[in-house]
Formats: structure tokens, C-alpha cells, sequence
């Protein structure tokens, strides 16, 4: 390739690759500076001037013009300054050109370097700009191998890694599934960027209910907060910012099509949607869901609340190896305890709570008892009835 043809191929590459030729031009420069000094020695001062219009490539010993030369190799005196141009004061570079014979072969050969060292580098800027826009999204990727323990998915021109510990537990990934991932963060590295995902993030589920549900893609319907065991049991809390559109409703969907379109995703992680309240009780109370609440004490100070439900619920508000409670807790913020109504009576349990000792909070407390004990004889009347048409 003759000057001209480089030349001409600098202007193609900056327009199709979006690489600025003054910069490959720079660079082979400064890798020309290196094979100059090996010539003339490294403790010169060489400077390569490559013409952008031409092509040709000079080589430069810089000399400080002096009054007195203690270093042949980078000063001139001022009267052999003079001789080459009548203008040159003390302090000022003289530049003097020392472009060895085969020099154009030499720069040709670290053109070409350069050229391809910076075609990868622009090529990895692209793909790192193209990713890192996904970061905290949820993409589809494709299941393609695994390393150890690690899964490696497909997400368009770049491979992302599912590490063992983003992996939902039991869950199987087989050659060419198609699964939805949580991009974690996207690094660039020396050999392009490196993509980390999961699906066992808490913000999956978030993400999927905006690409699901409408109103909470548009922002009616918020996600307030959310408490996931991957794999087995999710709670998410929601509230409607317009008060003719039932957040609840609008994320299960009709038959529970929208919410079963996750689980389904999820491989059948069950799913809880609550009403969000910004009354501590109310949410505590919505959040033990599937169980009911008689009632719910609520400590501020140390952000604890006591949990009162029928005798008969009282494993279900728990849950299994406590998971329940657990994610309750969780979503709400506020450390609980549960405890039957029998327990509650026995132990005098809402009562304890040292916040609660005032003569208007005992009060308050004997009004929930009261409204405690109605609850479950209204429970019970619900239950006959039930059971009454059940046999009829």
C-alpha cells in the first residue's frame, strides 16, 4: 500500500468504523518515536511528524537551543542554531531531521500494527457503548454452554455470564433456552466488555412486571417494594397513583393471566401481590398474605410489630421453615412476631411492648382485643355458613 492508498484508507475507516483518523495518526506516531530511538538512542529526544495530506513520515532530533551545550544529544548551541535559521533564541527546540534510510518501511509496518490494534479497540468502545445501556435492564438471552459452574448465555454479539450464585436454585439450563436475565454490570476489560447477569434478583421481577403490566410500565401503578427468595416465593408491593385503577388488579390481570405469564418465567416461583399502605399496620397486615391479621402492634422506636392471627392460621402466617414471615418482614421493613390468638390471650403478648404502656395505648390495646375477639367469632359465623351450604 503506497501513501496515498493509506491515506485514502484512514478517510474510509473514520467514516464506516467512527474512528477519528488524527488519532491513528497520533498513535503511529508515538509507535514511531519508539523505533527512532532505538537508532539514535533512547536518551534523545526524537519526535515523528507523519504529513496528513502526503503520507510521508520525518524523523526529528529535538535540540533546546543553549548558550553553552552540556548534552550533544539534546542541546545546540546558539550560533549552529543561527546557521540553520537567523531566528532561533536560547530556550527555543531546534528540530533536525534524522529519518533513517528504511524508515518507510518501518513505518508501514507499524501503520499496519496501530491500524489493527485500534480497530479492535474501537470495535470493543462499540460494544461496551451498545451494552452498557442495558446495565440494570432485562434482556433475552441464550443458553450456549456451561464453565464450571457458571452458565454462559448469548445476549446478541457478546457472551454474559450467569454465575452459580445468580442462578435460581433447581433451576435447569439446557442448550439454546431462551431465558430472561437481569444484567448485573457490564465491564470493559482489555479483551472487550465482560457481562454479568442473574435471575435471581429481586429487580428481575420488577422488570418483568413492567414489560407486563402496562400501568406499571407507564408509572400508574408503582412497585413500592419487593422481597424474593428466588426460586420458591416472591412478595412485591404495589400502589396505584390514580384512585380509579386497582394496582392489584391491574398486576395479576384477569384470571391471574399477567402474574401467571411471570411465575411461568420465574419456573413457577409463586408470587404474591399486595396492596401497598403507607399506615405501618395496614401494610404489615397485607403483607402476611395469604393468612389474615386479628391484629397488628406496632413498635416505631425499635421498628418491630406484633402479630395477632386466628389459632387455626397460625402456621400459615409463619409459613414453611418460617419463608412467610421472613419475606414480610422483608418487604416491609419492620422485624415481626407472630403469635396465635390463644397464645396473645395467654401471654398478655400486645401489652408487653414497653411503647405501649401509656394509659391511652392500654386503652388502645384493649380495642383491639375487643376487636380481635369480634373478628374471630365473625370468622367463625363465615366458616358455619360455609360449611352449612357446603353440605346442603
Amino acid at each position: 500500500m503506497d501513501r496515498a492508498e493509506f491515506i485514502e484508507a484512514l478517510h474510509l475507516i473514520e467514516k464506516e468504523k467512527g474512528i477519528d483518523k488524527e488519532i491513528i495518526f497520533e498513535a503511529i506516531e508515538a509507535s514511531l518515536v519508539s523505533a527512532c530511538k532505538k537508532n539514535f538512542g533512547s536518551n534523545q529526544n526524537i519526535k515523528v511528524v507523519i504529513d496528513r495530506e502526503t503520507g510521508n513520515v520525518a524523523c526529528y532530533a529535538q535540540r533546546e537551543v543553549v548558550e553553552e551545550v552540556m548534552d550533544e544529544q539534546n542541546e545546540i548551541d546558539l550560533m549552529a542554531a543561527r546557521i540553520l535559521n537567523p531566528s532561533y533564541q536560547i530556550g527555543d527546540t531546534v528540530d533536525l531531521e534524522v529519518t533513517p534510510r528504511d524508515f518507510g518501511r518501518v513505518a508501514a509496518q507499524t501503520a499496519k500494527q496501530v491500524v489493527v490494534q485500534k480497530f479492535r479497540e474501537a470495535e470493543r468502545e462499540i460494544l461496551y457503548n451498545q451494552y452498557i445501556t442495558k446495565e440494570r435492564e432485562v434482556v433475552t438471552a441464550i443458553v450456549q454452554r456451561k464453565e464450571r459452574r457458571n452458565i454462559i448465555v448469548q445476549m446478541g454479539k457478546i457472551d454474559a455470564v450467569l454465575a452459580a450464585n445468580e442462578q435460581i436454585p433447581g433451576e435447569q439450563y439446557n442448550f439454546m433456552d431462551r431465558i430472561k436475565v437481569y444484567v448485573l454490570e457490564v465491564k470493559q476489560t482489555p479483551k472487550g466488555p465482560q457481562i454479568y447477569v442473574s435471575r435471581t434478583h429481586p429487580e428481575l421481577v420488577k422488570r418483568l412486571f413492567e414489560q407486563e403490566v402496562p400501568e406499571v410500565h407507564d408509572g400508574t401503578v408503582e412497585i413500592k417494594s419487593i422481597a424474593r427468595e428466588a426460586g420458591s416465593r416472591t412478595k412485591i408491593a404495589v400502589y396505584s397513583k390514580d384512585e380509579n385503577v386497582d394496582a392489584l388488579g391491574a398486576c395479576v390481570g384477569q384470571n391471574g393471566y399477567r402474574v401467571n405469564v411471570i411465575v411461568n418465567e420465574l419456573g413457577g416461583e409463586k408470587i404474591d401481590v399486595i396492596n401497598w399502605s403507607e399506615d405501618p399496620k395496614e401494610f404489615i397486615a397485607a403483607a402476611l398474605s395469604p393468612s389474615k391479621v386479628l391484629a397488628v402492634a406496632i413498635n416505631e422506636a425499635e421498628q418491630s410489630a406484633k402479630i395477632v392471627v386466628p389459632d387455626h392460621q397460625l402456621s400459615l402466617a409463619i409459613g414453611k421453615e418460617g419463608q412467610n414471615a421472613r419475606l414480610s418482614a422483608k418487604l416491609t421493613g419492620w422485624r415481626i412476631d407472630i403469635k396465635s390468638e390463644t397464645q396473645a390471650r395467654e401471654t398478655n403478648f400486645l401489652a408487653e411492648d414497653p411503647v405501649e404502656e401509656t394509659e391511652d395505648a392500654a386503652e388502645e390495646m384493649t380495642e383491639i382485643m375487643e376487636e380481635s375477639a369480634e373478628a374471630v367469632e365473625t370468622a367463625a359465623e363465615e366458616t358455619a355458613v360455609e360449611e352449612t351450604q357446603e353440605e346442603a
